[in-house]
């Protein structure tokens, strides 16, 4: 005859206290901007340990994507990126002008980072659309794939900012001029005649450091957060 399994009292109280502790939070809603809600989630985290921090930043990736703007994906790295944060909700979008349509309506796109596309120089025609994410968002390894969305992301005490270029001189020879007006500066990707370069710290539009900077066209496109 089959055993009935018993169940783990504490254990099971514990489930019970989770899942209620996740409908409130969905209740709950998101922080008033991006800015904010780095800070709370850097606040929920403080004190775990790693392989908790894995946990608690699938659950509440899930419950960002459930609270949070609409979510569209574009990029073999993207996709993966998403479904490991955000879950399988994201709807994928076959061009980048579609993700970006999709920002322009309210919503977020999470886009890849490739050479073949350089989606990445739009938004220095269009500062509304900002970059407010970058995945990985730890401080070991580069991003691979862009969140944007229509938000003015804020400085949250860690943060890389994403500054963009048309100038024709090598990467080491920009990297060395920004260097030598106080920014620490990383390649991340060329593509369409444009460079995108990590600025170290959090960076404004408007920083005087960045006036001569080399390039005719060239700017700050957005900043995330590292955690």
């Amino acid at each position: 005859m089959l055993a009935e399994p018993e169940l783990d009292p504490r254990r099971l109280t514990l489930d019970r206290a989770l899942a209620e502790a996740v409908r409130a939070r969905v209740a709950a809603g998101r922080q008033a901007g991006v800015d904010a809600e780095a800070l709370a989630l850097r606040e929920a985290m403080r004190g775990l340990g790693p392989s908790e921090i894995a946990v608690a930043r699938a659950v509440l990736g899930r419950l960002d994507a459930a609270t949070g703007a609409p979510l569209a994906i574009w990029g073999t790295a993207a996709q993966v990126l998403a479904a490991d944060r955000y879950g399988l909700g994201g709807r994928l979008a076959t061009r980048p002008d579609d993700a970006l349509a999709a920002v322009r309506q309210g919503g977020r796109a999470l886009m890849d980072l490739t050479s073949s596309n350089a989606w990445f120089g739009r938004l220095l025609a269009e500062p509304a659309l900002r970059i407010v994410g970058a995945l990985p968002d730890d401080a070991s390894a580069l991003p691979r794939a862009l969140l944007v969305q229509q938000a003015q992301p804020g400085p949250t005490g860690h943060d890389r900012t994403f500054w963009a270029t048309d100038s024709g001189l090598s990467p080491g020879r920009i990297v060395a001029t920004l260097s030598d007006a106080g920014l620490a500066a990383t390649p991340l990707i060329e593509a369409g005649g444009l460079k995108l370069f990590v600025l170290a710290g959090y960076v404004q539009a408007e920083d005087g450091r960045l006036h001569g900077a080399p390039g005719t066209l060239s700017g700050v496109i957005g900043a995330a957060p590292i955690f």
